[in-house]
């Protein structure tokens, strides 16, 4: 079982849930010119609590199925940040993808540097992965700059590897190595 951390300035790190829907309605209203460079473009309904709760019980539902496990930063009652591993296969690979988003009002605090290390942390001694990978828009230097304190190394780049901010944009790859285990 995945428990809460707090992490610096009192912000808690916690499981996603089935009522976070309307506070994550508003936190992507609230963060959507903060995100907007760096998400694939969203249509008006993304910012509804309609498809926003559609949304999470999808995620939910991967979660269930082990293909992902996603929290929210919560300060208060506000949410503000996400992190979510996409994507997880076992067997002999044992990785999954990283995603995270803080928002606009509690960026350069160490936050996502302190998330993102717990999340690893997590994805070693409670879901017993192998690898982290996350890639970043080649301009996103603060990301990378969180990645690289995280203990992540830069491995490549790809490409027109997303279609983000309405055009296909060429990405750092990063990865975690979290530990050397056998798969089975």
């Amino acid at each position: 079982m995945i428990e809460p951390v707090t992490l610096p300035g009192g912000v808690v790190l916690r499981p996603l849930t089935e009522h976070d829907a309307p506070a994550l309605t508003e936190a992507y209203v609230r963060n959507r010119e903060h995100l907007r460079p760096w998400e694939p473009r969203r249509p008006k309904s993304f910012y509804t609590l309609t498809i926003q709760a559609q949304m999470l019980e999808a995620m939910l539902a991967k979660q269930a199925a082990g293909q992902a496990t996603a929290w929210v930063l919560a300060d208060g009652d506000l949410i503000v940040g996400r992190m979510t591993l996409n994507d997880t296969v076992r067997g002999p690979f044992l990785s999954t993808n990283l995603g995270y988003w803080i928002d606009a009002g509690h960026t350069g605090r160490g936050l996502a540097t302190a998330a993102v290390r717990e999340v690893c942390r997590m994805a070693d001694e409670e879901l017993r992965l192998h690898r982290v990978a996350a890639g970043t828009l080649v301009h996103n230097v603060a990301s990378q700059s969180v990645l690289l304190k995280a203990g992540f190394e830069l491995y490549g780049t790809a490409p027109r590897y997303l279609e983000i901010d309405g055009r296909w944009q060429d990405h750092r790859l990063f990865q975690l190595i979290l530990n050397d285990r056998p798969a089975f």
